[in-house]
């Protein structure tokens, strides 16, 4: 015997013409939720208060985050607002950390020994330096004739 396997398992149908239940559940709630407004309250309340009402309802319907539903955020949300939240700081000590540290490869770091330089010592370095420069300048007619 042969049997039919579905197709499109994760596609909804489409009930109410263009529409899914759910999203004819949540359009006719929004416009319910406003005809309902604008029966009991004045006109220019009622525009107002049921403005935000009807654009929730179509983002329920209609709006996708990030490939989701709509729902899936507002239901994140409500539980984020309801919940307790706990905030923890834990004051790290910056300590050397005597373990070897090591690269991507695996190999160890090399640590360099940097001397500290005072003032005077620095500026004695830079004149010897810029002294033997001028003595013995780096670039030489005989080196760039054999290069």
């Amino acid at each position: 015997m042969r049997f039919q396997v579905p197709q499109f398992i994760e596609v909804e149908d489409k009930l109410f013409g263009p529409l899914t239940f759910k999203q004819f559940i949540y359009v006719a709630g929004g416009v319910g939720a406003s005809a309902v407004l604008f029966l009991l309250l004045p006109k220019f309340l009622a525009f107002l208060i049921s403005l935000p009402i009807v654009l929730f309802a179509l983002a329920l319907a209609f709006y996708k985050v990030n490939g989701k539903p709509f729902i899936g955020v507002a239901e994140a949300f409500v539980k984020y607002m309801l919940t307790d939240k706990l905030y923890l700081w834990k004051k790290i000590d910056k300590t050397t950390d005597n373990r070897q540290q090591t690269t991507d490869e695996g190999k160890p770091l090399e640590q360099i020994y940097v001397p500290k330089l005072s003032e005077s010592k620095l500026k004695e370095l830079t004149w010897s330096l810029d002294i033997k420069e001028s003595e013995n300048p780096t670039t030489d007619d005989s080196e760039s004739k054999q290069l």
